[in-house]
């Protein structure tokens, strides 16, 4: 706090606890500083007290009020009261007011204009003074020696009274401060007796586990809670009413959010504080980041044996072939095949091992889950035997969800493909399931008919390479979707069910930004005529409005057009200039633009880093939700 405000708030303090009322008006006969006497004493409004209310109103709001008895011409009154403030002079006076209550009212003016003006309520000191003019000849010294001291323990206990009810007012604001910057906070704050009683919340716990009560002050540790989660909780929560200070996450079974709580013990009292806090987003970003290091890992792993041991299945396949050239017998050319068979399986299970160690980066775009579902079912039924039934239902929400499309679709074919092959020639069911867990998650049940996973397929079946397929498997397709999850921020879990596997993908529920789901105007700068209707589509089919242009020249002055929201160049443009050249240009003089580039150009060349630089860059060819990737990333700067 600045040292003024202090010695302001200090002041304001002050005066509030002398008895008397105080009002200081300045020269232009307006409210400088008056004390909460003032205010009660005359029961004036808020505005009356406020610094700059004006004298002439106070008076006639308080003759108005009966303040000064029967008052016949209330505005000639209020005049004579500002030429005497005008022309003001020291003065003391005492009268009674309207309600019989007699004040004395003493002012004195002030060296640099205004005046200052002490009012002081004198009835009891009036009434005694009557009381013992009245009896005066009848009191004894002893009586009236006990009058003052009775009259001085008045004022004495009137004094203290003034005093605790400012203390009383100051910790009344304090609190509510307090409440109010605790209920800001996106936090759930709590202090819990030794008894397991909450003796304070900041009524948040309710937007962080949702079916809670948002008020349980008073409540037990368990009914606040509930008893399987209060037990979860319980030894660290006695860590704390210990002494000793920890912290635990954890994730809430009703709404699969995942909360952290800090529990620090309260020395004053032996109880304990909780501070819980809403980490979901955190995990989820965590998750993903932690797979994308596995994956760079398996990538370092890898690289150099898949190169070395790319190099000795060429020679192999190069002296298989040679072999096979050669006179053979029946069983030599039996066993060349099946080496060379073994060696091209082993080319191909080298490039799914790049595929799920390479890099690899997930292109959200809004999905409408409805269209999505009926658009697979059409492809997963394609592979499927006529004695195979397949079953989907969803129940999530209509609104668009953030999603990479195509990495889902392929994750939930692999599944289908998997179920199909466990339940073989036998007639049988694939059950397909979407649903939201509250707004957090959403999600995919995949369920067969089939034997169900065995013991180890339940342990390691999302390990890379583990199959129960022989040599019909690769082992990697589980993985892959296990893969996807993570850099989702989800996860895969397997069981089995009383009729066979289940399979229970879950996804963070993300929906679609306001920004991301606007259309947009976009300016299409390519000058090939069918890469230019090919893109236009993409764009048409996202809602987005389109106007194009195939070259330099034309575009920039496209891009003058106040509508426009985002440019798409091709790097590549007819003449010397470029799409780099364009995006510097439009960026000088429209840098609230969303701008991004395309091309065919390989990720080493000059002009494709030039442009990587400042924008995002398109590699062709791209699919629709890369696009919307790229146009929904925040303006560069």
């Amino acid at each position: 706090m600045a040292r003024s405000d202090a010695t302001a708030q200090m002041t304001r303090a002050g005066l509030n606890l002398i008895q008397q009322a105080l009002s200081i008006f300045d020269s232009n006969l307006r409210l400088a500083v008056c004390n909460r006497p003032y205010q009660t004493m005359f029961g004036l409004p808020q505005h009356l007290v406020t610094p700059g209310a004006p004298f002439d109103e106070t008076i006639r709001y308080l003759a108005t009020t009966g303040e000064y008895g029967a008052v016949e011409d209330i505005d000639a009154f209020v005049q004579v009261r500002v030429d005497q403030a005008r022309d003001f002079v020291p003065h003391y006076m005492e009268r009674t007011r309207s309600n019989g209550r007699t004040i004395s009212v003493e002012g004195s003016p002030l060296p640099g204009g205004g005046w200052v003006t002490v009012y002081t309520d004198i009835t009891s000191i009036k009434n005694q003074e009557g009381l013992l003019r009245a009896r005066s000849e009848e009191l004894s010294d002893q009586l009236l020696t006990h009058a003052e001291e009775l009259a001085r323990t008045n004022r004495q206990l009137e004094a203290t009274i003034a005093q605790l009810e400012e203390a009383k007012r100051g910790l009344a604001e304090a609190e509510a401060r307090t409440r109010l910057t605790t209920e800001m906070m996106p936090a759930h704050i709590a202090h819990i007796s030794r008894d397991e009683v909450y003796l304070y919340t900041n009524r948040r716990l309710s937007t962080l586990l949702p079916g809670r009560r948002a008020d349980i002050t008073g409540l037990h540790f368990d009914d606040a809670l509930g008893p399987a989660l209060a037990r979860r909780l319980r030894p660290f929560l006695h860590k704390a009413l210990d002494g000793s200070a920890c912290v635990y996450e954890f994730t809430d079974a009703d709404s699969g959010r995942r909360i952290r709580t800090a529990f620090t013990p309260d020395t004053t009292d032996g109880g304990a504080y909780l501070l819980s806090t809403d980490v979901t987003e955190e995990t989820q970003t965590r998750e993903a980041l932690a797979q994308t290091h596995k994956r760079e890992l398996a990538a370092q792993l890898t690289s150099g044996l898949a190169h070395d041991f790319s190099n000795l299945l060429t020679i192999i396949l190069g002296l298989q072939s040679r072999l096979e050239k050669t006179p053979l017998s029946d069983a030599a050319r039996e066993m060349t095949a099946a080496t060379t068979a073994a060696a091209r399986r082993g080319g191909t299970l080298l490039d799914r091992i790049a595929h799920i160690s390479g890099p690899r980066e997930l292109a959200p775009a809004p999905v409408e889950m409805r269209r999505f579902f009926e658009n697979f079912a059409a492809l997963a039924r394609a592979p499927l035997p006529d004695h195979i039934d397949l079953s989907i239902t969803q129940s999530l929400p209509e609104e668009l969800l953030m999603l990479d499309e195509g990495s889902l679709q392929d994750s939930l074919l692999n599944l289908v493909l998997n179920a199909r092959d466990a339940i073989g020639a036998e007639r049988g069911t694939i059950t397909l399931r979407a649903h939201k867990v509250r707004d957090t998650w959403f999600e995919i049940v995949v369920e067969d008919s089939g034997p169900g996973f065995s013991r180890e397929a339940l342990a390691g079946a999302l390990d890379p390479f583990f199959t129960t397929k022989g040599q019909a498997g690769s082992g990697l397709g589980l993985s892959m979707v296990f893969d996807m999850a993570k850099l989702s921020g989800g996860n895969v879990t397997l069981a089995n069910h009383q009729g066979g596997a289940r399979v229970t993908l879950r996804l963070p529920l993300r929906p679609v930004p306001a920004d991301a789901a606007q259309p947009k105007l976009v300016l299409l700068v390519e000058d090939m005529p069918a890469l230019r209707v090919s893109v236009r589509e993409m764009l048409t089919d996202q809602g987005h409005q389109v106007i194009e242009a195939d070259n330099f020249t034309e575009a920039l002055t496209l891009s003058d057009l106040p509508a426009i929201d985002a440019v798409l160049s091709d790097i590549k443009l007819p003449g010397h200039t470029t799409g780099v050249d364009l995006l510097e240009r439009i960026a000088d003089q429209r840098p609230d633009l969303r701008l991004a580039l395309m091309t065919s150009l390989p990720e080493t060349h000059p002009l494709r880093a030039r442009g990587a630089a400042r924008w995002p860059v398109l590699s062709k060819p791209f699919n629709a939700g890369q696009l919307h990737a790229v146009l929904s990333q925040e303006v560069a700067p």
